[in-house]
């Protein structure tokens, strides 16, 4: 039996994915194939936008128009990715999307996928919910990769099932925006469910799924995210996996209609600021000459746990009791290169504040 899965928005939600196809199909020698973007924060990628194949070496050809990402691949500099090590700590088998050639290109890169592994499902995965985003929502931030899919996945002449994981843990669309949407659940996650992947969750970036697994073990509260601070409710709602109507979803996605017949990225890119008001990557482009121009802050215990003290009583006085490494890491002002260092120098001195993959902050400052 052969699966395939589409990560719609990338990074986290391949991650997403894994865990979902062991939960609902165990943990044997039968592994979904997992499509998905190398498409990376600052934190980890210095170059703004996704991956595209020439951004790599030692890409595997899998169809004409199709890369499998091994272990042994590897980012042109200056560009970083995460895909070659979850490829080496994931069972499953990676393959990436090109959106060079806009929604033309992913709908044919689909085509070859589906002849050439002939699944018996497929379904298109989102961590969050903004694959729903009408577009005018204005905590929106990245709606164009999950666009991007969304058109694509319409397309294919095979049937699609659209599940979205952990509603409103992205931080784009709060829960009852999408409440109306939310079809039955397929699968509630389970502590039991994450607990193979919690190696790959220590270290890898993305906050969707870092709460989508910290839900599951049963963690309950508020959590800040991203650069902006964003709080997200982490509920009984967030462990769930629910079906979605793809019909309603793509007639509501306005980005992913205009998107359907694009040949390139830029094309979709002018669209998205047509239709939402900005590009994500324009965004990414900002920050990277904000970062370039401002260097991190050394690591240094001595330094680092009395801001660490400060960042957490301005987060208690706003209700916050967790919050993600990666908004750590740039609320102390670090690189990304350092953000597993920062992560391992935290859990060494405070260990009652960790709640994997998260930081407690609930505790008062030493």
């Amino acid at each position: 039996m052969t699966r395939l899965i589409v990560a719609a928005g990338g990074g986290g939600d391949a991650v997403a994915a894994a865990v979902l196809d062991a939960a609902l199909h165990g943990g044997g020698s039968d592994r979904a194939v997992i499509f998905t973007y190398a498409w990376d924060r600052l934190l980890i990628d210095p170059v703004p936008g996704p991956r595209r194949p020439e951004g790599f070496t030692g890409l595997e050809p899998l169809t004409p128009a199709v890369w499998s990402v091994p272990p042994e691949a590897r980012p042109v500099a200056p560009g970083g990715s995460t895909l070659p090590r979850l490829a080496a700590e994931l069972p499953h088998r990676l393959a990436l999307i090109d959106p060079g050639h806009g929604v033309e290109g992913v709908t044919r890169q689909l085509h070859e996928l589906i002849r050439h592994l002939e699944p018996d499902s497929i379904d298109l995965l989102d961590v969050g919910g903004d694959i729903l985003a009408r577009g005018d929502e204005p905590t929106l931030k990245s709606p164009l990769a999950d666009a991007l899919t969304l058109a694509a996945c319409a397309r294919v002449d095979a049937p699609v099932r659209l599940l979205v994981a952990g509603p409103g843990l992205d931080g784009e669309l709060p829960l009852d925006t999408i409440r109306s949407l939310l079809g039955p659940i397929v699968h509630t996650l389970t502590a039991k469910d994450v607990r193979p992947f919690g190696s790959v969750l220590q270290w890898h970036p993305s906050e969707a799924t870092a709460m989508l697994a910290a839900t599951a073990r049963g963690v309950r509260g508020t959590c800040e995210v991203r650069d902006a601070g964003l709080p997200v409710p982490l509920t009984d709602e967030g462990p769930t996996i629910h079906e979605i109507d793809m019909a309603e979803a793509l007639s509501r996605n306005r980005l992913a209609h205009s998107l359907m017949t694009t040949t390139s990225l830029d094309e979709a890119e002018a669209l998205s600021r047509d239709v939402c008001g900005f590009s994500e990557i324009d965004y990414e482009r900002d920050k990277a000459r904000r970062l370039k121009d401002q260097p991190p802050a050394m690591l240094d215990a001595a330094a680092v746990l009395p801001r660490l003290n400060r960042y957490e009583a301005d987060a208690r006085s706003r209700g916050v009791t967790h919050t993600t490494f990666r908004r750590l890491t740039e609320v102390l002002n670090l690189g990304g290169a350092q953000r597993e260092a920062l992560r391992r120098l935290l859990i060494t001195s405070r260990p009652d504040q960790y709640a994997a993959p998260l930081w407690t902050i609930t505790a008062e400052a030493e």
